[in-house]
């Protein structure tokens, strides 16, 4: 067998199936178009709605080498030489076309010929009831049947869930020979060491599985296989194991260059730069697939792999940011067939050097904080870390669970993950009491009901804002109804529509829908996934019956405006990625009759500059009033033209493109002007950040942007009469101002520094002794914090061991400040614990170190009575105390 690079083998695959017959796909994304999958699993999961029956395939036979994401079991990785986060799944599928005699054809050719693995040491196997895939293996293609293994329904039948569709499998399995053996005497087939290697999973689709278990024969039988292109690898390079392969042995030797070791050292060193490598692999990918870090969903997974091997390298005494040292490997490696790799290196390393940033600062604290209760934890009676010590890791050092419960495992404890859930819990109440849910007032399986016996509601509302049409579902509390009374408020299914459905950003139009004796009033519109469109509507006279002859009209004016800020939106997406750079990708917007809100991802503020350039570039756009084009093509036809779409958008067959020539192409279904002159203006009148890698910048358009700068240019003439400068010199009067104000204050401080010093001897006079400790408390009126302190400080300078607690309170704020000389301290006096115990009493909060602390509080009647106690409290601390 000759040795072949992973490259070769991706390549031999992919045209090896291209001569057969099969389109060749690049990789999708490793964001899904599927609700219920956070990433990409496997090869078949893009084709999923054409193996469920939900699409016609535009093709018979498809192929790819496809990135996938697995973390069910990641504790694993870099325990085994086969576990990964990232790995690329080769597969052919067929949607109708060949079955089971010439998928197996096509397996036993490409590994025997192409990649010229010894057909004598390859074994499939079936499902044991299939007797069809026996005479395949045997008759067709010669295997003795001494080699045909079969197997139970749990290894060899698949199934998309309890019903739908499903079928056996039969999988190729190599002898890599008996050096891989456990050296069991049973070793053999359905072993699991790694002599008998499962190479690929041949899935033949050919049962529908009803409620009561029933098999009943699809119409369509289809084939879905799927083979790892690291095993693959393993197996033609003879080498032990995924990360010894080419794919992954550069980047394991980055790994251990970085860590210091070499790899065959030892368990410890050699787990670390499997994780390293393969983490930050599946990182870069993510990355590039537009997944960002958060505490929920995908970026909750991107966080905890992320961050897993920040760990592992901080093991080995990294401890600087070094995971951006292994792109130039993983591109040398991996840059040819995955070009999104380069071009959004920019985003990659930004979000990578934060993140590892961010957590280094905490990573040492939330270790030192975890070791330390495992070290409270009474030997051999408590082995179990309590979840709110998971919680807090979590909550205020970004440890994910796993992470802590990773280390735990290492010192033999266990964790409280109940306890760790509860506390969740609590956390997503709080969450969901400062939040009120929106409800569109219909459920979703009502939607798909009306959907399949009407089908998608035709659009005209991009030609037009008037329609002829005819009521055809009626909907009031969540029930179908044949009518909605005067004055109810209902649901109305159209025949035709020309209102827009809220989706892609863009909310839905308001107007009015009119018939004989009939009037309502459209205060939204919205959509499901299936194109379906209901109209809100409040019915203002007569009834909305089904089958009534409407006409139903948008609100002009409302749709002009948001067509202005929806195209302005496009304008601005492709000038964030001219003037930031490509990285920048679409990660949310909202866009209504008053404004736009467009999210992005950057990993800085935009400078003034930024602003002002991206403005500059949008108007200069709406300047040339160039005519917008609209094209129908297919997604292929779309991304050869430079379109841009969003990664978690849906996309069927074919796609629309909104295009301004020499500028930006989208793929978009909203509702665009007819020429960039008809936005009129843009303006930015916000720019913020709203999460980790994420910015929002809020524009306005059209009208909204005049009576913006109508605004802004009535407060300027309010500033030119308060001041009485022309506009042209307000800066340098406001500076001025500002200045002068400054000098002011600074004064008036010093003053009441002056003051509050004056009462030093006072405040001396008044002295208590508490445990051989000078006690002295005040209230000093008119004084600030900073004055506080500086009597503080005197008095210290004056007695020892002493402690000051010195206090300023006006309306419903105060502030406390508390400190000890090193001899009061050294007699067991804690300032932190100090004003916490009196804030505390005074309904406010704070601490500091034990020679020095201060606080807030709202109580300021109650300051007095507090200032009385503290000799109380520093008995109690002295040990003097009763």
């Amino acid at each position: 067998m000759r040795w072949r690079s992973g490259k070769e083998l991706r390549e031999m695959f992919l045209s090896y199936f291209e001569r057969n017959g099969h389109r060749r796909f690049p990789s999708f994304s490793l964001v899904p178009d599927d609700p219920t999958l956070l990433f990409t699993i496997a090869g078949m999961v893009p084709f999923k709605p054409y193996f469920l029956g939900k699409r016609e395939p535009p093709f018979k036979r498809a192929t790819t080498s496809q990135k996938c994401v697995r973390t069910n079991d990641i504790e694993n990785v870099g325990r085994t030489a086969r576990h990964h986060t990232l790995f690329e799944m080769l597969g052919n599928f067929s949607f109708g076309d060949y079955f089971k005699s010439g998928a197996a054809a096509f397996a036993w050719e490409f590994l025997t010929v192409e990649a010229g693995l010894d057909p004598d040491r390859l074994y499939p196997t079936i499902y044991k009831d299939d007797e069809e895939a026996f005479s395949i293996w045997n008759g067709e293609i010669g295997v003795p049947k001494d080699r045909i293994y079969r197997m139970g329904e749990e290894d060899n039948f698949w199934s998309v869930g309890p019903v739908g569709p499903c079928g056996p499998c039969s999988e190729l399995i190599y002898d890599q020979g008996p050096s891989f053996s456990c050296g069991r005497p049973d070793c053999g087939v359905g072993c699991e060491c790694d002599r008998y290697l499962e190479v690929w999973n041949l899935v033949f689709m050919q049962y529908n599985r009803l409620e009561d278990g029933t098999l009943e024969p699809l119409p369509k039988q289809n084939i879905d296989t799927g083979m790892g292109l690291e095993r693959l690898s393993s197996v033609v390079q003879q080498v032990e194991g995924d990360f010894q392969t080419d794919l992954f042995k550069p980047l394991i030797d980055k790994s251990c260059e970085i860590c210091g070791t070499r790899y065959g050292d030892g368990p410890s060193s050699d787990r670390a730069a499997r994780v390293i490598a393969d983490h930050f692999r599946a990182t870069a990918f993510m990355i590039a697939d537009g997944v960002l870090p958060s505490n929920e969903g995908r970026g909750y997974v991107l966080r905890r792999i992320l961050r897993r091997a920040v760990r592992f390298g901080r093991l080995f005494g990294v401890d600087r940011p070094f995971l951006m040292d292994l792109y130039p490997v993983l591109i040398d490696v991996m840059g040819d067939p995955y070009g999104e790799l380069i071009e959004q290196r920019p985003l990659i390393g930004q979000v990578v050097e934060l993140e590892e940033d961010r957590f280094g600062k905490t990573l040492e604290m939330g270790l030192h904080l975890l070791e330390s209760e495992i070290g409270s934890l009474a030997p051999g009676k408590e082995d179990t870390l309590p979840g709110s010590v998971a919680f807090e890791l979590y909550d205020t050092f970004g440890f994910p669970y796993e992470l802590t419960e990773e280390v735990c495992q290492e010192k033999g404890v266990s964790v409280d993950r109940e306890g760790f859930e509860e506390e969740m819990e609590k956390q997503r109440e709080r969450a969901r009491a400062g939040a009120k849910a929106a409800s569109q007032g219909i459920g979703k399986s009502l939607f798909d009901e009306i959907r399949e016996e009407q089908g998608a509601t035709a659009f005209c509302g991009y030609t037009s804002e008037r329609a002829n049409t005819t009521i055809t579902a009626v909907i009031v509390d969540g029930a179908r109804v044949a009518s909605a009374p005067e004055g109810s408020e209902a649901l109305l299914v159209l025949g035709e529509t020309p209102f827009y459905g809220e989706g892609g950003g863009q909310v839905g139009d308001r107007g009015n829908i009119s018939g004989e004796s009939f009037q309502a009033d459209v205060t939204d519109t919205i959509k499901n996934s299936g194109d379906l469109v209901a109209h809100k509507v409040v019915v203002t006279r007569g009834e909305a019956a089904v089958g009534l002859s409407v006409v139903a009209e948008v609100d002009g004016p409302r749709r002009r405006a948001i067509r202005a800020h929806h195209t302005a939106t496009h304008l601005l997406h492709e000038a964030l990625t001219r003037v930031l750079g490509r990285h920048v990708t679409q990660a949310g917007s909202l866009v209504n009759e008053e404004m736009l809100r467009f999210d992005f991802t950057h990993m800085k503020p935009l400078s003034a500059e930024e602003i002002d350039e991206v403005e500059v570039m949008v108007n200069r756009q709406v300047l040339l009033n160039t005519p917008l084009e609209v094209i129908l093509t297919d997604m292929e036809s779309a991304k050869r033209l430079g379109a841009k779409a969003l990664f978690n958008e849906k996309y069927g067959s074919e796609v629309r493109v909104v295009r301004v020539p020499g500028f930006s192409a989208e793929l978009c279904g909203g509702t665009h002007v007819d020429a960039t002159g008809d936005i009129g203006s843009f303006k930015i009148i916000r720019e913020e950040g709203i999460g980790s890698g994420v910015r929002r910048i809020t524009a306005l358009a059209g009208l909204s942007a005049f009576l913006h700068h109508q605004r802004l240019s009535g407060q300027v003439e309010a500033l030119e009469r308060l001041f009485s400068v022309p506009a042209e010199e307000l800066e340098k009067r406001a500076g001025e101002v500002i200045r002068e104000n400054r000098r002011l204050s600074g004064q008036l401080e010093k003053q009441k520094s002056r003051q509050a010093l004056s009462r030093v001897e006072e405040l001396l006079r008044g002295r208590e002794e508490a445990g051989g400790v000078s006690v002295v408390t005040g209230v000093l009126e008119g004084s600030g914090p900073e004055a506080l302190r500086e009597v503080g400080d005197r008095v210290r300078q004056r007695l020892s061991p002493v402690v000051v607690v010195l206090a300023v309170g006006e309306g419903d704020r105060g502030h406390l400040v508390a400190m000890a000389d090193k001899k009061a301290v050294a007699l067991g006096v804690d300032c932190g614990i100090l004003v916490r115990r009196i804030a505390a009493s005074l309904g406010g909060g704070g601490g500091g170190r034990a020679d020095m602390a201060q606080a807030g509080f709202r109580d300021v009647a109650g300051l007095p009575m507090a200032l009385e106690g503290v000799r109380g409290l520093v008995l109690d601390m002295t040990g003097e105390g009763v």
